[in-house]
């Protein structure tokens, strides 16, 4: 109930009027923005409770709360009364709990700009982390992206140049990570995989170090050319485009992630140990599909989540790979994220079972709005994380020990909320054509008495893409001969 319907109509309505009553507030001071989000959340919570309480009141004419034994000779005649009351149960619960989702709200911290000290940190370890997201590979070499249209973002070449540079960086001064938060493809095709691998295996240095998870256009998209077509539910694609991404993730990093599983993380087995007993299922899924395999599939990609890599040592750095896509049917709710709670435990089991380590905890879609207008309302609740204040209480407490890192919005931003901390990677490949400028960060992290501080990031630039044709043989035997 609260991932199918109490979160999305409360998030609906809060993000609704926090952005057509903040376009009015534009410039407000800290204290009244702060007070104009607790109010928008407080009101939407109340006005979600309130469309709770008039379905019940609609319903409650039919309902019947008892019964005698002649009612089961007139079995159909308890039809209506028994939707009525099923119809009475959850307005009811969806109205309670809209009125405590937003009031959590309203008492939470709200999202700010995260001040960095530029000092260096002088004891401790010290990480340097490359992010690198919405990479949206395609494949074809002149491919137009879903996002771009024919104005934007035009073949590979771009992704080509950030790697090349990242080689360079990494031979003067080594990373210890480099990490795609997800849309590495532009659809989940296999074409775009085998160039998104093929560009990256050209860099064996790079790809030893690399890690990876689902974005929504690596499993979510069904129809790059038809943005409005239905998937039906019961249909094997989504679990097609799942298939692929397990299959890139164990090439990149299947011996050293762990799918977690239970609380005992001896007996955690590498990514490629616990895809190994259904190998041959998953053949058969992929050469002749079928309702049986594809559920096997679901299940296999659902416990495959989150991903670890463990620290190396007690008081190293670990990372969690999460899969936060909502698993939707329809190409326009494509973007919707979701963080279960499973992953959410898991999180947690993670940090209690290494209690000196330091975090970085990557998924793909933004746990809350940034503290800044948005260009639609549609990028507002088209794009959102649906428990993301959730998600922000349940992490909360530990927020001294990691960073979330995510994609998803192709911008930069570093902040916070309350005691957790955000940073969103921009995508170098998106927002421009080839033929301007684009970049992307490196962060180093620090790390003493499991407490992780944040430096200032890195900026590398990339220059634009030149676009100049050379002529075809003909052309050139042509004009040599003229």
């Amino acid at each position: 109930l609260n991932a199918l319907l109490v979160q999305p109509m409360y998030i609906l309505l809060r993000e609704t009027l926090r952005h057509y009553t903040g376009r009015r507030a534009e410039g407000m001071s800290i204290a009244s923005g702060l007070r104009h989000a607790r109010l928008t959340a407080a009101a939407a919570g109340f006005l979600s409770a309130a469309a709770g309480l008039a379905f019940l009141v609609i319903a409650w004419r039919w309902t019947r709360w008892h019964g005698t034994p002649l009612d089961l000779a007139r079995p159909l005649y308890l039809v209506i009364p028994a939707i009525a009351n099923s119809v009475v149960i959850v307005a009811a619960y969806a109205a309670v709990a809209s009125v405590i989702s937003g009031l959590a709200d309203a008492a939470m911290a709200e999202t700010e700009d995260l001040e960095i000290d530029a000092s260096p940190v002088a004891e401790g370890q010290t990480w340097r982390v490359a992010h690198l997201s919405d990479v949206h590979v395609v494949g074809e070499g002149y491919g137009f992206r879903i996002e771009s249209g024919r104005e934007g973002p035009r073949g590979n070449e771009r992704f080509h140049a950030v790697l090349a540079k990242l080689n360079a960086i990494h031979a003067e001064q080594p990373l210890d990570a480099i990490l795609f938060s997800g849309d590495m493809t532009d659809a989940g095709r296999s074409s775009e995989w085998a160039e998104f691998l093929d560009a990256l295996e050209a860099y064996p240095t790079l790809l030893a170090i690399s890690l990876m998870l689902p974005g929504n256009h690596d499993v979510n998209i069904i129809d790059r050319a038809n943005p409005a077509r239905l998937e039906l539910p019961w249909s094997s694609a989504r679990q097609l485009r799942c298939l692929r991404v397990l299959s890139a993730m164990e090439q990149v990093h299947g011996q050293r992630s762990r799918s977690m599983s239970g609380d005992d993380f001896a007996a955690h087995q590498t990514l490629t140990q616990s895809l190994t007993p259904h190998r041959e299922t998953l053949r058969r899924f992929a050469t002749g599909g079928g309702f049986r395999r594809a559920l096997a599939v679901e299940r296999i990609w659902s416990e495959a989540f989150p991903q670890i890599v463990p620290p190396s040592a007690p008081d190293g750095l670990g990372f969690l790979l999460l899969d936060t896509n909502a698993d939707t049917h329809f190409s326009f709710t494509n973007a919707l994220g979701f963080l279960s709670v499973r992953q959410a435990h898991a999180v947690e089991a993670a940090m209690q079972a290494y209690p000196k380590a330091c975090w970085v905890i990557a998924m793909h879609h933004h746990m809350l709005e940034y503290p800044r207008a948005a260009k639609a309302l549609s990028m507002r609740i088209g794009t959102a994380l649906i428990n993301g204040s959730w998600a922000v209480r349940n992490l909360e407490h530990n927020g001294h020990r990691f960073v979330v890192m995510h994609g998803h919005r192709h911008v930069d931003w570093l902040g916070r909320c309350g005691e957790v901390r955000i940073i969103s990677g921009p995508s170098a490949v998106m927002g421009a054509t080839d033929t301007k400028p684009s970049y992307f960060l490196i962060h180093t992290l620090h790390g003493a008495e499991g407490k992780l501080a944040i430096a200032r990031p890195q900026r590398v630039d990339l220059a634009p893409i030149s676009r100049s044709r050379q002529p075809t043989s003909s052309a050139a035997e042509t004009s040599k001969a003229g």
